[in-house]
């Protein structure tokens, strides 16, 4: 499936019916103070504070939280942001096996120097292990450890940890308090703020959780120092639709600087955390419990989920099946004239300079029915009626809606799976 073929072989569609979600993006300032975006690097950096920044979540009924970004923590000041969100004298950190020989040490001694007595626990890593038997490690060892209510648990590692904690954490004795320490861009931007948890189903993607918050989320952005190419690209597809649904100039920003982000420019990286998380944070006092607002922030997720389970859980990272799943939806988007090719493209071209994907292999086994199936089964359906986020006029717009040309779903599905197996278009 080539590139151009994907591009200019649109059926453009005109549609009468009304969409249930939709927002100029002028009227993302009605949702949260717009930062003056940068139009270049060296004015962006002018903007960053030293130390470090702070976004937070308000949510009210004493369950705000901040989310503290920074480059540069000092272990002392870290380690007492840390404790003070350890409300109990005992903390559990929970970890996968390749974050802990880098990290897990640095942590420990961290929060033991500000006096809280510190367990620990060592998952496996993988999409593959983000499920019930592995999770219920965390309640396993919390339970043979006599850890009581006001123990905090501690998720140190990317959104596979982030979400199990933080659904352990929900559940264990029902509820203690638990902190977020993201070590992924993807963590960082997405997983870590808003309170979804959760684990992986067999015949769904993250079918199994509840919404629980955090006391706060600490992002070290010196972590990505270890993070490797592809992890780092993966994690951007979630920077880039922060752009493409809600702040036109952001995307822009992101066209300009993309190449600082592939670099790890620590300034650049902490300007694209910041403005995301802010952005996340708004929707999510908005609308926690994802009643409207929230589902626009899965842009591409259901194409993408689909894309996850029917190829087997660890094939693709989350952010390169997104990254597939928003071409998906931009291409469908267009097939129904809600949004022009030159927008398309755009789109393709910011994705193709992020490193992504942007087709499936020949030897995907995902096919039109296999796409369908998996796509009846998505949070978002309601009542039987699947919902998705579509993108509509022009950049920083989208609508969440169950009111599309199903025909133009199923074309643009037909596109992408044309050369899987050997199919032709």
């Amino acid at each position: 499936m080539k590139y151009s073929h994907l591009i200019f072989s649109y059926l453009l569609m005109s549609v009468s019916n009304a969409f249930i979600t939709g927002r100029k993006s002028n009227n993302a300032a009605s949702l949260m103070p717009r930062s003056n975006i940068a139009s270049s690097s060296s004015s962006m950096m002018q903007s960053v504070v030293t130390n470090h920044e702070v976004v937070r979540v308000e949510l009210g009924d004493d369950r705000s939280y901040p989310i503290y970004i920074g480059g540069k923590f000092e272990p002392s000041e870290g380690g007492a942001m840390l404790a003070s969100h350890v409300h109990g004298n005992r903390c559990l950190i929970v970890t996968n096996d390749r974050v802990a020989p880098i990290l897990l040490d640095k942590y420990v001694e961290m929060i033991e120097s500000n006096g809280k007595q510190v367990d620990t626990l060592v998952l496996p890593d993988g999409e593959e292990n983000k499920s019930i038997d592995v999770m219920t490690m965390v309640l396993d060892k919390a339970m043979e450890l006599g850890l009581d209510r006001k123990v905090t648990f501690v998720a140190l590692g990317g959104g596979v940890i982030g979400d199990m904690v933080g659904f352990s954490a929900a559940i264990y004795q029902r509820g203690v308090n638990f902190i977020q320490v993201p070590t992924t861009v993807m963590s960082m931007v997405d997983s870590s703020v808003g309170g979804k948890t959760g684990v992986n189903h067999p015949l769904g993607k993250n079918m199994v959780g509840a919404f629980y918050q955090p006391q706060c989320v600490y992002i070290d952005i010196d972590t990505l120092s270890t993070l490797p190419d592809r992890e780092l690209q993966s994690g951007i597809s979630e920077i880039i639709k922060y752009g493409l649904i809600q702040d036109a100039d952001f995307f822009i920003w992101l066209e300009k600087n993309m190449d600082g982000l592939l670099n790890r420019n620590l300034e650049i990286f902490t300007y694209a955390i910041k403005r995301s998380c802010e952005i996340k944070a708004a929707v999510v006092e908005a609308d926690e419990k994802e009643a409207g607002l929230r589902a626009t922030l899965n842009l591409g997720h259901t194409f993408g989920h689909a894309i996850e389970s029917g190829s087997g859980y660890g094939h693709w990272l989350h952010g390169e099946a997104v990254a597939i799943g928003t071409a998906m939806a931009a291409q469908m988007s267009a097939k129904m004239g809600w949004i022009e090719d030159s927008l398309v493209e755009r789109i393709y071209n910011i994705l193709l300079a992020a490193k992504l994907p942007l087709e499936l292999p020949v030897n995907s086994p995902m096919d039109q029915e296999t796409f369908l199936k998996l796509m009846s089964k998505d949070k978002k359906v309601a009542n039987g009626q699947l919902r998705l986020i579509l993108l509509k006029g022009e950049l920083g717009n989208c609508v969440f809606t169950g009111d599309f040309d199903e025909q133009a779903m199923i074309d643009t599905i037909d596109t992408f799976v044309a050369e899987c197996k050997g199919k032709s278009a």
